[in-house]
């Protein structure tokens, strides 16, 4: 039979080592000797907050604030006159959602993305571009491919 005085704990009882109280870690305790480190309550504040005070374009906005607020701005996917080239045949219309059928655009938001056609690459075939932002020197080497180009 089992007595109240038979009942021991599973895991025996430990108490933190307290430090600084005499006996074997006397005098400065593990805290070295001078400076902001040997008192307790306080050390060195966090160094990332002392960063972001200094920096103000840290809070809350990324690098480059305008790039990140300026929800305005129309940004345009680049199209290059080579992906042009390869994905239409001759005579054909390009269109904002001719280059989405041909998978050179996205849609975002159940929108075509604007996009801006390019002049990287070469281009040997007569197209006919409108509706699409184009750069001067891609409508020049349409048209001298013999194209037209109607913003």
């Amino acid at each position: 039979m089992v007595q109240l005085n038979d009942i021991k704990p599973k895991t025996k009882f430990k108490t933190a080592k307290r430090v600084g109280r005499g006996g074997k870690r006397g005098k400065t305790s593990g805290r070295g000797h001078k400076g902001q480190h040997q008192h307790g309550g306080h050390g060195i504040r966090p160094e990332m907050r002392d960063l972001i005070k200094k920096l103000p374009k840290l809070r809350g906005f990324g690098n480059n604030r305008s790039r990140t607020v300026n929800d305005s701005r129309i940004k345009y996917l680049p199209v290059a006159l080579g992906a042009l080239n390869s994905a239409f045949s001759d005579g054909d219309n390009v269109t904002l959602q001719a280059l989405y059928e041909k998978g050179l655009v996205e849609k975002r938001n159940g929108k075509i993305k604007p996009a801006k056609i390019l002049s990287t690459g070469e281009i040997t075939k007569k197209l006919t571009v409108s509706g699409v932002k184009i750069s001067k020197s891609a409508k020049e080497a349409i048209e001298k491919a013999g194209g037209t180009v109607t913003e």
